[in-house]
């Protein structure tokens, strides 16, 4: 089922004030590494919220993606401060990991791989 406008107007919202509030909050940043929103996708009754988190050059992501729920209550908190005139009901928001960015680099791996096996194979040919 396609999203609605409002639905999609409301996650921007979301997307744009949780990534201030990590930023405030000193979220953003874990062991060396970058913790960010990259998507938030809203229920149609606006009543839920499923967050997606990113993490750049972070080992742990368990531990990282932990260090968030534990502060849940603050994110919504101040997210329910900067939202109170624009929504009725703040919706129960759920962290998920997005696993988008390794699945990249994965990627590039393997056309890296693929690239030296042809380089390997024109070689041989050449020889």
């Amino acid at each position: 089922m396609e999203e609605g406008k409002r639905q999609r107007q409301v996650a921007s919202v979301i997307k744009e004030y949780v990534n201030e509030i990590f930023q405030h909050l000193g979220l953003s940043m874990y062991e060396g590494g970058l913790i960010s929103i990259s998507d938030v996708k809203v229920t149609p009754d606006l009543l839920e919220a499923r967050i997606y988190v990113s993490f750049f050059k972070i080992e742990n992501k368990a531990a990282a993606l932990k260090k968030v729920e534990d502060r849940a209550w603050e994110i919504k908190k101040l997210l329910s401060e900067k939202m109170r005139h624009q929504l009725r009901r703040i919706p129960v928001i759920h962290y998920y990991e997005d696993d988008t960015l390794d699945n990249v680099f994965r990627m590039e791996d393997l056309f890296e791989q693929i690239k030296k096996e042809d380089d390997n194979i024109k070689n041989q040919d050449n020889a």
